[in-house]
């Protein structure tokens, strides 16, 4: 390599690594290794088309992939004879194609979603020319389902879309599945489909005492999580899962690849299978169901320091964000802490350090007393 070249990214990787000892404000799990993926660096790879369709071009991990489905299928209680689903670049992809198998099943419906929910929604349903609503939500961001059920009363014998947010982004409040299908039944909406956005909470929500529903046996007909976060990874990644016959009308055939074009990406990062493969097989249920609870247990203390501190913190149950109001500029900036206009927010990953944690409490301290 070049020295100059080598230089500039020696010098921008330590950057890199100071800013990654400061980032608590967005769920980007750090403790991982995939060291072997270097291996895999000198090939090619490309899952080209759909998972279940080995096609033409043979230097791909489709096989690794579909064992990732079956994973995530089992988890989010899918029908065993009825999944389908794909490794995507994020929660986002999986949001913008569950919208778009929703669309072609009812090309006249109304999306309805909380006015919390994930920016990427009401891009989708721009990007699809998809109409839809904003719904009320409740003071810990949940949806509020008085003001669901009156829109959907007034929307007659439309087909309705609903966005469910298992974890909203700023306060990770969740919607309940269950209660939103029972709204669209109670209404005679014989036409619906719901999606759950579980980008963060969805690869350990089962593994809590959360009581309300997300998953396909639940009523969801998609649900979209992010393999980045929780699960942690290099790069964003994620994996929808819906019933096959669902995702159908979507598939198109495509002669020259030797297989269906099934997925929104054409060329798919095969990598990030090869990490959320490699992490599943490590973790298992088990180790996803301890590395909440560990978190779980960090995010509750930080709670307890931070109103100690004179800062009235709170928190959704099973949740690992810890909502505040807005923090001072300084330490936004240092701890890279999402914050919009109602609060600031960190979120405690299974790999945050505690003397992070203490050293935030005592930035957030010290900026209460000089007020």
């Amino acid at each position: 390599m070049n020295r100059l070249i080598e230089e500039r990214f020696k010098n921008y990787l330590d950057e890199l690594n100071t800013r990654n000892g400061y980032s608590l404000g967005y769920p980007m799990a750090k403790d991982f290794s995939y060291d072997f993926l270097v291996d895999f660096l000198g090939l090619p790879l490309n899952n080209l088309g759909d998972p279940y369709i080995a096609g033409h071009y043979g230097i791909n991990t489709k096989t690794f992939e579909r064992e990732v489905i079956e994973f995530f299928a089992a988890h989010f209680r899918a029908p065993p004879d009825d999944y389908w689903g794909y490794v995507t670049t994020g929660g986002t992809e999986g949001n913008f194609f569950s919208l778009a198998i929703a669309r072609e099943l009812y090309p006249d419906a109304v999306v309805l979603f909380s006015t919390a929910t994930h920016y990427s929604v009401p891009k989708s349903c721009h990007l699809l020319r998809m109409e839809f609503q904003t719904v009320a939500v409740q003071s810990n961001d949940e949806i509020d389902y008085a003001d669901l059920r009156a829109r959907i009363g007034t929307l007659g014998t439309r087909a309705i879309i609903v966005v469910a947010n298992i974890g909203t982004t700023m306060a990770e409040a969740k919607d309940d599945v269950k209660r939103i299908r029972t709204l669209l039944h109670e209404a005679g909406v014989e036409r619906h489909f719901i999606h759950s956005d579980a980008a963060l909470c969805g690869a350990f929500l089962h593994l809590s005492e959360y009581q309300g529903g997300f998953d396909l046996a639940d009523g969801a007909d998609s649900v979209a999580i992010s393999g980045h976060k929780f699960i942690g990874a290099p790069m964003p990644c994620g994996v929808v899962i819906t019933r096959r016959s669902l995702s159908e009308k979507a598939r198109r055939e495509v002669s020259y690849i030797g297989g269906t074009d099934s997925t929104l990406g054409g060329s798919r990062n095969a990598l990030t299978v090869l990490c959320l493969w490699y992490a599943i097989h490590q973790l298992g249920v088990v180790g996803l169901a301890s590395r909440f609870r560990d978190a779980e247990a960090k995010a509750r203390m930080l709670q307890v320091a931070l109103r100690d501190a004179g800062i009235p913190a709170w928190r959704n149950p099973h949740a690992l964000t810890v909502v505040f109001p807005p923090a001072p500029p300084e330490v936004q900036k240092k701890w890279q802490l999402a914050t919009d206009e109602r609060y600031s927010h960190l979120i405690v990953m299974p790999n945050t350090p505690a003397p992070a944690l203490d050293e935030f409490v005592a930035d957030m301290r010290r900026c209460a007393k000089c007020e």
